[in-house]
């Protein structure tokens, strides 16, 4: 008798609870009342405008790591526009891009030791200077302070009539202990 009171109760209990959910229907969700139009409204994920990359090469022994975030045109005058001539530039958007080596470089005739440095660029019209700054970690130029430079040297700039619509750096070998690092972007090469 027990076992019969027992199912009686459970069948009482079950048809008690779903009398109630029917009745409450704004209350209590119910798995098949949920909202399908919310469905249809899924955004698109935004584009990253300066996407975070990197250029890794070997140069004989050496290997070049360059991280760097890579800034588009969109259609703006960028050197002597958007990028004052004459100032620091962290040479990319957001963090200052950084360039590492697990050899000694010889760069222009000085050497710049293994390590990880900051990569900073003095555009002008016609030459950039190009720097190797001890402080990596930096938000931009914020704190860009010269007396952190290892290596500064100037390099000629290549002007193209073609748009590089983003930031790019190439690591290229040109012979087993000699290489090429360049940047361009815009209309400039260096």
């Amino acid at each position: 008798m027990s076992t019969l009171t027992n199912k009686s109760i459970l069948i009482l209990f079950t048809t008690m609870f779903m009398i109630a959910c029917s009745s409450n229907k704004n209350t209590m969700p119910m798995a098949d009342q949920h909202d399908h139009s919310k469905m249809s409204e899924q955004k698109t994920p935004k584009k990253v405008l300066s996407p975070h990359t990197s250029a890794m090469a070997m140069i004989g022994d050496a290997h070049i790591h360059i991280d760097y975030s890579s800034p588009g045109v969109r259609d703006r005058i960028i050197f002597g526009g958007l990028l004052s001539y004459d100032q620091v530039w962290q040479a990319g958007a957001h963090m200052a891009t950084w360039i590492e080596t697990n050899k000694d470089l010889k760069i222009d005739g000085k050497t710049l030791k293994a390590g990880k440095y900051g990569f900073f660029v003095i555009p002008s019209k016609n030459q950039w200077i190009v720097i190797f700054n001890t402080n990596w970690d930096q938000h931009g130029k914020d704190e860009y302070d010269p007396k952190d430079d290892v290596l500064r040297m100037e390099v000629p700039v290549e002007v193209s009539d073609e748009i590089t619509e983003h930031l790019i750096y190439n690591i290229t070998s040109s012979s087993d202990n000699s290489g090429s690092i360049e940047l361009a972007w815009e209309k400039v090469k260096i």
